[in-house]
């Protein structure tokens, strides 16, 4: 039976023949936090930057170093025995994949938009198209344990993204949600993400706590996720599905308290749909506020917390 993403991103991670990012240390910036106490029924989360540590407090397509990026298209085209189907092209491999990989990343930042102001692009669909091309050349894989075109598709998305950018939890990430889960808070996420994106949770609140079951404490309906919904923070789309999610829940905005690292992306949009909002501000690579920012009304969060289990403090 061909492995889950999930099963995917544990196997990889118990793998020793394999060099990793490690995850970026934290720099807790001088903050102090603010405690509101608030009639909270749900708490729904970010992800990174939040809960889960990565250089620069984000998802990136591509590392700021090249020779970064180009390690890792070395890694995926060995790891995925890619090279026999791919053109002989003067050069080292990973410089024929990299002109493959941001031909599919223009295109789909062009054309993936359909209206929407701020568009997502799935990584996935970047690998999708990688792949048929190869297999004009003949390519094949495993499906007896990648599954599907579009299960091998994530699984290499999430190698990829996994050999640029180091993870791991924020400390007390996976305490924070076992305390509000103790006090009988319903959780979700919303987040700016990729497919692969709850997997990589799981796999870093598991660092923390080993027996940690994400599925018992946010359910797949209150997972919010930028990828699925091809619209990233601060777009209408992603917060009006967390609304209507919740709704669906017998929730209202009003009791639903959103924690994030940014006023701008995290904050500021929440408060306009309604939500209770904490700014995390736990990391300087991840914290953006500027004091300026925490004058204007509009993105004012109504709580600051400066370490994640302090979730409990805020909750009435």
């Amino acid at each position: 039976m061909p492995l889950t993403l999930e099963q995917y991103v544990e196997r990889l991670d118990a793998r020793t023949d394999l060099p990793w990012p490690k995850a970026p240390p934290i720099d807790p910036p001088k903050a102090k936090p603010k405690f509101k106490t608030m009639p909270v029924k749900a708490v729904f989360w970010t992800v990174y930057g939040t809960l889960v540590a990565v250089p620069h407090g984000e998802l990136q397509f591509e590392h700021t170093q090249d020779f970064v990026t180009a390690a890792a298209l070395e890694k995926v085209i060995k790891e995925f025995k890619m090279w026999q189907s791919m053109s002989r092209k003067p050069g080292a491999p990973s410089e024929y994949m990299r002109e493959l990989f941001n031909k599919a990343l223009t295109t789909l930042r062009l054309t993936s938009g359909g209206g929407e102001k701020f568009p997502e692009v799935q990584t996935e669909r970047i690998w999708d198209d990688i792949v048929k091309k190869l297999q004009q050349k003949k390519y094949k894989f495993d499906a007896a344990t990648y599954g599907s075109l579009d299960d091998y598709t994530k699984k290499i998305a999430y190698f990829y993204h996994a050999s640029i950018q180091g993870s791991g939890p924020y400390p007390g990430a996976a305490d924070a949600m076992k305390l509000a889960a103790d006090r009988g808070v319903v959780q979700g996420l919303l987040a700016d993400g990729q497919c692969f994106t709850v997997g990589q949770l799981q796999r870093c609140l598991k660092q923390e706590d080993p027996d940690f079951d994400l599925d018992t404490i946010i359910p797949p309906s209150l997972r919010i996720i930028s990828s699925e919904k091809k619209a990233k923070k601060p777009s209408d789309t992603l917060f009006k599905a967390a609304v209507a999610a919740a709704v669906a829940k017998g929730i209202s905005p009003a009791a639903v308290l959103h924690i994030g690292s940014n006023l701008e992306r995290d904050i500021g949009p929440a408060k306009k749909h309604g939500f209770r909002t904490a700014l995390f501000a736990g990391d300087k690579h991840s914290l953006s506020a500027t004091a300026e920012q925490l004058k204007d009304p509009a993105l004012r969060p109504d709580a600051m917390i400066t370490e994640l289990p302090q979730v409990i403090e805020l909750i009435e």
